[in-house]
């Protein structure tokens, strides 16, 4: 297998490298973007617009850069070696993708260029307070009447909702709460009557928002897929989201790694750096093959993530994300151990990249749901 990258694949590597280390070189310029209006830098946004990173998972067809999962990939792992805050995972990845599955041919026509220059944002809206992981669990509802359709209910922890222009949202068309079936997909713009969206700022410095419908009314051409068979399009987003995810944990862990190595280095004790200690050493090797342990379930995971065969498709991601989940914990709290008090302060760059893989960690299903999931499929990646 060939991991080398592409002439075209490299050259993207080295702007998104440039751009997220020239908008995110320091704490004080995240800190910066994180106290405007959205959350984010709306000028650094319109960077990514300007590159064609919004236009990277969507085919020339449909006017975007006809990437993939590699190059997808890149851009997350720039994003996560810089704690960007943009909504690009967001709006590109979870929202794009649904429509990029499961929008109709007039849907995607309308919508897909909008992503691309920018001047469209999503939001996925399908985690409800009792759902935890289960994307089938939805207790909202939609209702059809003699005009469209009418919904009713509440979304919570939906990232940069409160910034994006329109929402990709299931409700439940039939069936009880956890059925699989009878689960519908839905874009509806962010100023729809009926629609509150309260904001908020996450623990790692990214946005949310909490969100209620209340007579809600949409039209037919709204929906994303066929009435009711929303959830296969919701499985394939969290796929994808693994994927991302992924990799973005990889670029956060790499300088997280750098960052405690330099800092062992640096600091004196008993008349000479902390480096000298052999224990400590053995302790940033742990880190280091954590994360390449990570890496390469990274490679994996865009390899896997457009396999045909869905059972080891959902069996690969998995264990995907099983080891991010267990390279996420390792790296980050050797590294808060490793550098001691300052590991911990808000002043620290350190702090927020271990914040960050803390939400990673929890993100699309924690290590002991995946590896539940695991469970339910044979070595061969077959369903039991």
């Amino acid at each position: 297998m060939d991991f080398d990258l592409s002439p075209e694949q490299t050259q993207l590597k080295a702007g998104i490298d440039r751009l997220v280390g020239s908008a995110y070189g320091s704490l004080e310029q995240r800190n910066a973007h994180a106290a405007e209006p959205l959350g984010f830098s709306e000028k650094v946004w319109a960077q990514f617009v300007e590159m064609g990173l919004t236009g990277i998972p969507f085919s020339e067809e449909e006017g975007g850069f006809g990437g993939g999962p590699v190059e997808t990939m890149l851009v997350m792992e720039a994003l996560g070696r810089g704690l960007a805050l943009e909504p690009y995972f967001a709006s590109v990845v979870l929202g794009g993708c649904a429509v990029r599955l499961g929008g109709s041919q007039a849907l995607k026509s309308c919508v897909i260029p909008g992503i691309v220059e920018g001047s469209i944002r999503l939001a996925l809206a399908t985690t409800e307070k009792q759902s935890r992981y289960d994307l089938f669990d939805v207790a909202t509802v939609a209702r059809s009447d003699a005009d469209g359709l009418v919904l009713e209910g509440a979304k919570c922890v939906v990232l940069h909702g409160d910034s994006a222009s329109h929402l990709v949202l299931s409700a439940r068309m039939a069936g009880q709460r956890r059925d699989r079936d009878g689960v519908g997909l839905f874009l509806l713009p962010a100023d729809a009557p009926g629609l509150k969206i309260h904001g908020y700022r996450t623990q790692d410095g990214g946005r949310a928002a909490e969100i209620s419908l209340s007579q809600v009314r949409l039209g037919a051409d709204a929906m994303i897929g066929e009435p009711g068979h929303g959830f296969p399009i919701l499985e394939r987003v969290a796929e994808f989201a693994i994927a991302a995810l992924a990799a973005e944990a990889v670029g956060i862990m790499a300088a997280l790694l750098q960052l405690t190595v330099d800092y062992l280095k640096t600091r004196q004790q008993f008349g000479g750096p902390i480096a000298q200690f052999q224990v400590l050493q053995h302790r940033a090797v742990d880190m280091f093959i954590a994360l390449e342990q990570a890496r390469s379930m990274a490679f994996y995971a865009a390899m896997m993530v457009e396999h045909p065969g869905a059972a080891e498709r959902a069996a690969a991601l998995s264990a995907v994300k099983v080891q991010i989940n267990r390279s996420c914990r390792l790296v980050g709290q050797e590294a808060v151990q490793l550098h001691g008090g300052i590991g911990m302060t808000m002043e620290y760059r350190g702090a927020h990249y271990f914040k960050r893989l803390t939400m990673i960690e929890s993100a699309f299903g924690d290590t002991g749901y995946h590896l539940k999931r695991m469970g339910d499929f044979g070595t061969a990646g077959q369903k039991r």
